[in-house]
């Protein structure tokens, strides 16, 4: 009982001080509210970049042209073709853990279909494409690999294609020229949006890889080869077999080609917005270390002001542990509250930001735990020198401050 009613006179003391007691919280309020403001921010971003990494597939490596010394100079992956349609067949059949693989000729070109025209990039795939970047049919279906084989005039067009030469009207079945060749549409792929480089995924025309080498940009070489592991646990294994595989055909010790994998760019998109997360949220932290300043002066200035009711309640019979326990219970009140507070004020806070500006914003529970734990540690702390103060004033001197 002694101690609920040492909890009901720390309560009643924070009452009749309202305005002391709220400005006193105004340090955490501001301190939790910051922290999970800035991480709810920073975890939306990176959230974001992840998605944008998932939609260019699942467990895909892709091999690029490139990385290779001639004369001297060297060059970076994409400096020149070096890849052929033969590495990438190698690729499917002697690399284990493999299970889909797609050679890729890029280009842009001028399209034309329905008395419209549209520059749009023209990519050369195999039929493993969608599998790879797993990208799904809105319309009609994939070419084959008989269509491959055949060379065959047929494409797949994506949403943008679709809006800008096929508006209020279904594509499927329809010609479209690509340098007035014409190519039959036998798809159309659901709409992906903007990728992480900011480039529109939907604005691309697709023809079977030899259809592209063949009829539309008349190369030898692939511009890059997609392949898809079985997982993610087996990446860096595959990765390292395709470059062991590729390294055993040329027989040189320089490569000419570059293996990159999706978790390398996953790691490298989402890393600056790790390094963000956690400077925002050690420069928000500041404002709880601020506010644990501004509890420990009020309740040392508190201590003072009510000496005498300090002397007064130990010449009655208190304790030191109960005067210890009266301000401490008054010191984690201020940060609870404050903490409480704060918490709504950062959703409230990342809400409006979201809103205003379209960003997205998500905040993690586990972080909603450390500010409520941060908030309560801080009234611990910052309270315990007064109320030890207070604990050990001598009553009889405290009788007689004034």
């Amino acid at each position: 009982m002694r101690v609920f009613a040492t909890i009901r006179l720390a309560l009643r003391a924070l009452r009749r001080n309202k305005l002391r007691t709220v400005l006193t919280m105004l340090g955490i309020i501001i301190g939790v509210g910051s922290v999970i403001t800035a991480v709810s921010i920073t975890t939306g971003a990176r959230v974001q970049v992840e998605e944008k990494v998932a939609s260019l597939g699942q467990n895909v490596i892709t091999i690029f042209s490139g990385n290779f010394t001639t004369g001297g100079a060297r060059g970076g992956w994409g400096g020149a073709p070096t890849l052929t349609i033969e590495d990438a067949e190698a690729l499917k059949n002697t690399v284990a853990d493999v299970v889909a693989v797609s050679p890729e000729v890029r280009d842009r070109n001028q399209v034309l279909a329905n008395g419209l025209n549209w520059n749009t990039q023209v990519l050369g795939e195999g039929p493993d494409f969608p599998q790879i970047r797993s990208w799904k049919m809105a319309d009609g279906s994939m070419f084959s690999e008989q269509d491959v084989r055949s060379i065959a005039k047929i494409a797949v067009i994506g949403k943008t294609v679709v809006d800008q030469l096929f508006p209020n009207e279904s594509p499927v079945g329809e010609t479209i020229r690509i340098r007035n060749i014409p190519f039959r549409i036998v798809g159309v792929l659901e709409s992906k949006g903007f990728n992480l480089f900011g480039q529109d995924q939907d604005d691309v025309v697709i023809v079977p890889y030899t259809s592209h080498m063949r009829r539309v940009s008349r190369r030898t070489f692939i511009n890059s080869i997609l392949v898809q592991a079985t997982s993610a646990d087996v990446i860096t294994k595959v990765q390292a077999d395709i470059s062991s595989a590729l390294m055993q055909r040329r027989k040189t010790r320089e490569p000419d080609f570059t293996v990159r994998t999706q978790l390398e760019l996953a790691q490298t998109a989402t890393a600056t917005a790790k390094i963000m997360s956690v400077l925002l949220a050690a420069i928000a932290s500041v404002s709880l270390i601020v506010g644990g300043i501004g509890i420990m002066n009020i309740m040392l200035v508190s201590v003072t002001e009510r000496t005498r009711e300090i002397g007064i309640r130990m010449a009655v019979g208190a304790r030191g542990n109960d005067i210890l326990i009266q301000f401490l219970v008054e010191a984690v009140t201020l940060s609870a509250l404050g903490g409480i507070i704060g918490i709504g004020l950062g959703f409230g806070a990342s809400r409006i930001v979201a809103s205003a500006t379209g960003w997205p914003t998500l905040t993690p529970i586990w972080w909603v735990v450390v500010a409520s734990i941060s908030s309560a540690l801080v009234g611990v702390v910052s309270g315990f020198y007064p109320a030890w103060k207070a604990s050990k004033l001598d009553p009889i001197d405290a009788l007689r401050y004034e």
